[in-house]
């Protein structure tokens, strides 16, 4: 054994904050790589930490990448909600939410897929809590901004209203989703162009929302799934 390799592994497993320090560590990794494939040994490397040590929070690699995952989405939300916390307008709200939305899939694609994408749905479908969790705070977000009049006329956040909010919520989610992907794929561009995009997108989409607002069937659920 290498001294090099007897010094990794005499590392400490305890660390200050080891769970958020490794779902650092990966954020940081699949930004620069833009690929899940990397290693539990390697993000304990970066963390300092010995290469056994993550597995004490993380049963395997989809449970990392399930907290990634659950981390982007409290980032992008902190983000769209720090563009919203000046604006009086709902509509205004709505459009800042639209462009923090696409920005941050273009800015960061791996992580994007991940949070959006199949990678961590399971063989029913269904996703991590720790991921649902975190992707309601997005939702709460859009649900505020509907509810407030950003699509030309109040609509409480009530029960009789749920279907027409999500219907609003689909049609929203669809197009900004479609926009990023669009950019990320490089088949709309450039991608510095992207706020004047979604802006350009957003304001068609809420004249027409303004309009008519369909309401999802019954039974349809729009954003995090249901617990299984």
């Amino acid at each position: 054994m290498t001294k090099a390799a007897s010094t990794a592994d005499q590392r400490p497993y305890h660390h200050g904050d080891l769970h958020r320090a490794i779902v650092g560590a990966a954020l940081d990794v699949l930004s620069e790589s833009q690929s899940t494939e990397f290693s539990l040994r390697e993000l304990a490397r970066r963390a300092g930490v010995s290469h056994n040590a993550p597995y004490k929070h993380f049963a395997d690699k989809r449970d990392l990448l399930a907290a990634v995952s659950a981390a982007g989405f409290e980032l992008l939300a902190k983000k769209m909600s720090d563009a919203t916390q000046h604006l009086d307008s709902p509509r205004e709200r709505l459009a800042a939410i639209a462009r923090a939305y696409v920005c941050g899939g273009v800015n960061n694609p791996a992580l994007y897929r991940l949070m959006f994408g199949g990678y961590l749905a399971g063989q029913d479908n269904g996703r991590p809590a720790i991921e649902r969790n975190a992707a309601e705070s997005l939702k709460a977000l859009l649900v505020d901004a509907i509810s407030d009049g950003a699509l030309g006329r109040l609509l409480p956040n009530t029960v009789a209203n749920t279907r027409e909010i999500n219907g609003a919520i689909l049609i929203f989610w669809s197009q900004m989703h479609g926009l990023t992907l669009l950019l990320v794929d490089h088949l709309v561009g450039p991608s510095e162009k992207a706020d004047e995009l979604s802006e350009s997108v957003l304001q068609s989409m809420l004249d027409g929302l303004a309009n008519v607002i369909p309401a999802i069937p019954a039974g349809v659920w729009v954003g995090p799934p249901p617990a299984g």
